[in-house]
């Protein structure tokens, strides 16, 4: 990743959450018209670990110890 856009990416976690949606919203607009290619198998599974592995330390972190407790039903 470019240093400009790792610089993006700390200021956007500095932001207040109410902040960050707003950002998060504009960014996902104004990239449904990017050209992507679609992503291959193991991205795909590296993506999904990463976000299994944050799910689970913040999971920790509130020490919840039932699976989907902090989910909205």
């Amino acid at each position: 990743m470019a240093l400009s856009a790792q610089q993006i990416i700390e200021s956007f976690e500095g932001l207040p959450e109410s902040e960050k949606q707003r950002v998060a919203y504009e960014i996902l607009r104004r990239s449904v018209y990017l050209d992507v290619p679609p992503l291959a198998d193991e991205e795909l599974v590296a993506a999904a670990e990463d976000l299994f592995l944050a799910l689970d330390a913040r999971e920790s972190e509130n020490g919840s110890s039932e699976p989907g407790s902090d989910l909205v039903s």
